[in-house]
């Protein structure tokens, strides 16, 4: 019995003596795991790196491009491949208006038509007349009036041509010896260079001439098909114009569709301004030039205030050519004097009709400036011709208006969605003052 103390003492101290190593050999490990922690780089702490030898020169890293360009540089280039592509969109859409040319010319004519004849299918139809009578009357009405205008300004062109012709060639008489007395210094010998220089140009151009007149067949009959497209154009318009615009909105992305919707009515009340002051502004133009020249003696007063009228259908430009040609009628049939009291007449009329029959009778609604109409009308009428000056100002007039509108819709858009809705005892409040059909 005495022996097992003993046994029992050696046994736990040699457990002992086993736990200090364990203990020990764990301590090492850990210091071991801590030393390759404190070396790893993903603990932010980088190894030690020897610095690179002196002959070996520091290379700065190269920046971002995107970065190296200035900020203005950055902003016109975005800027620049957006415009190159809004201007290849609108070659090709010229591209696709030039081979259409016709169709289009003829449809923006209906519009025109359609714009001045559309208010009397309105006051027919609230006399009490089917809507297909009133637009046959009021359609039947205006082209028979349109057809009698050109028929009258053709008849009085062909009665009066050989008198016409007789009284110019005494113009140039008389013109020839004014210039002979006249301060100028002009000798007969000049005169009569200059009269073998436009009988020599019209001798050599004659092929060209003979060649124009050809072509001059095939614009007649372009000429018919044209009008027979705007007629036919301007009675479905007349007829059934608000389903086709209708249909036209289907055709707008939903996004967009309330904008176009309330642009479209802005800018066919802009149209039909347009159309009524232009026409009274030309009548006003025809009937008091028509009168001037008529009393001073100038012969064909009639076509002329005709033409006239149906020049001032080309803002400032119509009015100047006609103007002019009145003035050169004048000239070379009465003399000098009274193509100065023509040109008096002429000149008081256009200044009237610019800064007061236009400004009252046009209204805001369709003023342009004059720089753009000229610019429109001079773009106009190198795209298409006499057709592409007359309908260059009213589609300028009917972009600004459309434009207006869209910017003023769009901003109080933003304000609506910006505009903090009500809440709680304010919100019951506004529910109840909603009318209730909009609840």
């Amino acid at each position: 019995m005495s022996r097992v103390p003993g046994w029992i003492g050696r046994l736990g101290a040699g457990l002992s003596e086993m736990g200090e190593r364990l203990n020990e050999k764990r301590r090492e490990e850990d210091a071991d795991s801590d030393a390759d922690e404190s070396n790893d780089p993903a603990n932010g702490e980088q190894e030690h790196v020897p610095p690179p030898p002196a002959y070996a020169p520091d290379v700065a890293a190269r920046p971002d491009p995107v970065a190296a360009l200035p900020w203005g540089m950055r902003v016109a280039a975005e800027a620049g491949w957006r415009l190159l592509v809004l201007a290849g969109t609108l070659w090709v859409l010229m591209r696709v208006i030039s081979a259409v040319q016709l169709v289009v010319l003829a449809f923006v004519a209906a519009l025109l038509i359609t714009a001045l004849l559309q208010p009397t299918v309105a006051r027919l139809r609230r006399l009490g007349l089917p809507r297909g009578l009133a637009t046959a009357v009021t359609a039947i009405l205006g082209f028979v009036i349109m057809g009698l205008v050109g028929w009258f300004v053709v008849w009085q062109v062909m009665e009066n041509a050989d008198e016409l012709s007789g009284q110019v060639q005494d113009g140039i008489e008389d013109l020839r010896k004014w210039l002979l007395n006249s301060p100028f210094h002009v000798t007969e010998d000049q005169i009569n260079d200059i009269a073998k220089s436009l009988r020599e140009a019209v001798g050599a151009n004659t092929e060209e001439l003979t060649s124009a007149g050809l072509e001059g067949v095939t614009v007649i009959v372009e000429t018919l098909t044209g009008l027979l497209l705007a007629m036919f154009s301007t009675l479905f318009l007349l007829y059934d114009g608000k389903r086709i615009w209708q249909w036209f909105l289907k055709l707008v992305p939903a996004n967009a569709r309330p904008g176009i919707a309330g642009a479209g009515p802005r800018a066919w009340r802009t149209l039909t301004a347009y159309v009524r002051g232009t026409v009274i502004v030309a009548m006003i133009d025809a009937i008091f030039i028509g009168l001037g020249i008529y009393f001073l003696g100038v012969p064909m007063a009639v076509p002329l205030a005709v033409i006239i009228f149906l020049a001032s259908f080309v803002p400032l430009v119509g009015a100047v050519v006609s103007g002019a040609l009145a003035v050169v009628v004048a000239l070379v049939t009465q003399g000098v004097f009274t193509a100065v009291m023509a040109l008096a007449v002429v000149l008081a009329v256009q200044q009237i009709e610019g800064h007061i029959l236009q400004p009252f009778i046009l209204g805001r609604a369709v003023r342009v400036h004059p720089l753009a109409v000229i610019l429109s009308v001079a773009a106009g009428g190198m795209v298409a011709g006499i057709g592409g000056a007359v309908v260059a100002v009213p589609l300028v007039a009917v972009t600004n208006s459309v434009v207006g509108y869209l910017r003023s819709y769009s901003r109080e858009a933003a304000l609506k969605k910006r505009a903090p809705q009500p809440q709680g005892s304010t919100a019951v409040d506004a529910a109840q003052e909603r009318p209730a059909g909009q609840a």
